[in-house]
């Protein structure tokens, strides 16, 4: 099929399905060049249609910390003191730049995350 820019809520569900079916197509194949260019299409058309809510950085953090069974005095080595962990997990005071960069490199999370809260 030759596909074009995708303008349709049926033009982009024509697309995904097809983008679905050829998944784990080989690269350098005609069927992996239309993966790619569905891709673009796909992305495109969801940055266009569809806004994702901002993460909130607090409730990332919690929730890394639940996921690994961390607790308030984990932190520490990363925020400061104990004081310093509970003000910044009860939002009293903000996340500043270093906090975020350690933050990130601890649990893994994407920077973006933190673009908001810093």
């Amino acid at each position: 099929m030759n596909w074009k820019v995708l303008k349709t809520e049926e033009d982009y569900n024509k697309a995904s399905i097809r983008l679905m079916e050829l998944f784990h197509a080989k690269p350098n194949t005609l069927e992996g060049d239309e993966l790619e260019l569905l891709l673009v299409l796909v992305n495109d058309y969801d940055d266009k249609h569809y806004h994702l809510p901002e993460l909130d950085a607090l409730e990332v953090i919690k929730y890394k910390m639940e996921e690994m069974g961390l607790k308030a005095k984990d932190l520490e080595s990363i925020i400061g003191s104990k004081g310093h962990v509970s003000a910044i997990l009860s939002g009293k005071r903000e996340i500043t730049l270093k906090m975020a960069q350690k933050l990130k490199n601890y649990f893994s999370i994407p920077a973006e995350v933190f673009l908001h809260s810093v």
